[in-house]
């Protein structure tokens, strides 16, 4: 029972894991299952000790939601990367055409470089220069 730690240290009250430990009116009472965060009319969050005495409610939703807040960000930014750099990896139909084209222009250059060789060493066996 609970009831019987309250007006002695919040340590004695809370070696007891179903009881909750309110600092401002020193009670030590069972822990309220039935709702997620204790009701103010039975202790403020700032004066609620549960678990361990040193951290009250008010300053555990407040870290509980900065660490969750930073874990979802971090999960968003990981999958955003992860997107972009599958998608970075993957060449787009624009890339890949452009690709081929310059390919394309590259070769025919070379047929012209080729013919207008012959040509010229054509001319130059007629002419014998």
């Amino acid at each position: 029972d609970c009831h019987q730690y309250t007006n002695r240290s919040c340590e004695e009250c809370l070696k007891n894991v179903t009881c909750l430990w309110c600092a401002s009116s020193r009670r030590c009472m069972e822990y309220p299952v039935r709702r997620i965060l204790p009701p103010a009319d039975l202790c403020e969050l700032r004066s609620a000790r549960w678990g361990v005495c040193w951290v009250n409610f008010e300053a555990l939703i407040i870290a509980m939601s900065v660490v969750g807040g930073t874990i979802l960000i971090m999960l968003g930014v990981c999958c955003c990367c992860c997107c972009c750099k599958k998608k970075s990896k993957k060449p787009d139909k624009d890339d890949e055409r452009a690709a081929r084209e310059r390919e394309k222009r590259r070769v025919r250059q070379e047929e012209r470089r080729a013919e207008m060789k012959s040509r010229h060493d054509e001319i130059r066996r007629k002419y014998g220069t």
